[in-house]
């Protein structure tokens, strides 16, 4: 009897548990395509609302290693000044990994669609979920 109870218990659990990372898993892919429509829109600081607002935040890119959520919103406006360098982002993303209730690796791709290139590359992000809120902590991207 106990150990059917016990075995009842766990199945809960585990159901409980696979229903959180469901959601967990859609709400990181919601807020990426909110990113994607700020992008779109021009708009760098609502791109930037998926990212931690720490100095501790790191984004790896091309030219190196930088700290800090300001630093990397001026680093996106120096290169993307304007819609026509923004052009427009398309997200694919490849895996979305929910590895604790407070973490998450995402893997994908992304493109850039403008006038005269296309540019695309791929990206690692690292999420934390802080204050009931997902975030980005670490972005590299090539």
């Amino acid at each position: 009897m106990k150990a059917t109870l016990l075995c009842a218990l766990l199945c809960c659990f585990s159901i409980a548990v696979s229903a959180q990372s469901e959601s967990d898993e859609q709400t990181i892919r919601g807020i990426m395509s909110d990113q994607e429509t700020a992008w779109n829109r021009a708009d760098l600081e609502g791109f930037m609302d998926g990212y931690w607002r720490s100095d501790s935040l790191r984004f790896i890119g091309s030219k190196g290693l930088t700290y800090g959520w300001q630093q990397t919103l001026d680093n996106y406006k120096k290169t993307y000044p304007d819609a026509a360098a923004m052009g427009t982002l398309h997200f694919t993303l490849i895996s979305v990994e929910v590895l604790s209730p407070e973490s998450a690796f995402v893997i994908g791709k992304w493109r850039l669609v403008r006038e005269k290139d296309e540019p695309s590359g791929h990206f690692t992000l690292l999420w934390k979920k802080m204050d009931g809120k997902w975030v980005i902590v670490a972005d590299h991207s090539s």
